[in-house]
């Protein structure tokens, strides 16, 4: 790539998690020229439609036409199976999270709760090229479901992926879990960390949650490692225009 970059990413948007997002994005905004990649639920937790909620669509409307990028962020963001079986199962859905919607579907049932997105993007008219699924974690129903979907990309926390044939692209994530004190001071240090030994990565990934920003320590430090990054001089850039570049020059290499 001629440049290092970097996509700053907000998880969870749905209207509900917009006022925990809106002073950042502000502050985002005031900084100026750098473009949002925005994961969007249809109906997070099964209580708040998108479509209901045609206030926030104007807003995404606008944020589209400013440059930023839209991608479906699976299709309620709860995981609603029945209860898991299995220790491996049971520490997936009941330890690591409670919204690993994708982790448990079969084919047909992603396939349906993907549809229900794509068409969701479709009324809205919302340009769609990427999912990513709730904690990154998806059946192999889904990874088949995903294969076929015309869809260009989907992601985890190290790795894009190029579809339908999930070519990975190294791209490091940072992320915080941001519900306690000390958590939020060891993702202070593991960040710190991620953003040494991955110097040289041609693509970070600043990965937000709302919970992030409902405490002054962590959001300050979004803010202040976006800041850096800039004057460091990595470019910022959606996943799906950063992607662009990338087949671009690896066609002429």
């Amino acid at each position: 790539m001629a440049e290092a970059a970097l996509t700053l990413v907000l998880h969870d948007v749905a209207a509900e998690t917009w006022p925990d997002y809106r002073p950042f994005v502000e502050a985002v905004d005031a900084i100026g020229g750098v473009p949002i990649t925005w994961l969007v639920v249809p109906d997070f937790h099964q209580r708040n439609p998108l479509e209901q909620q045609p206030e926030f669509c104007r807003l995404l409307d606008q944020r589209v036409q400013r440059g930023d990028e839209l991608v479906l962020h699976g299709c309620y963001h709860a995981d609603l199976e029945p209860a898991p079986k299995t220790p491996r199962d049971w520490f997936m859905r009941r330890v690591y999270t409670h919204e690993g919607e994708f982790y448990g579907l079969d084919e047909q049932a992603a396939g349906e709760r993907l549809a229900h997105g794509l068409e969701l993007f479709r009324r809205q008219q919302w340009p769609l090229h990427g999912f990513v699924a709730p904690a990154w974690l998806m059946s192999e129903g889904t990874r088949r479901v995903l294969a076929g979907s015309g869809l260009t990309y989907t992601s985890d926390p190290g790795h894009l992926y190029l579809l339908p044939d999930f070519t990975p692209i190294v791209a490091p994530g940072l992320v915080w879990s941001a519900r306690s004190a000390w958590r939020r001071g060891v993702s202070w240090l593991v960040s710190e960390r991620q953003l040494r030994q991955s110097r040289q990565a041609p693509l970070l990934r600043l990965g937000l949650h709302p919970v992030d920003m409902r405490h002054e320590f962590s959001r300050r430090y979004w803010l202040d490692v976006l800041e850096r990054m800039l004057q460091d001089g990595r470019a910022p850039l959606t996943k799906i225009d950063w992607l662009r570049q990338y087949r671009q020059t690896s066609a002429v290499a």
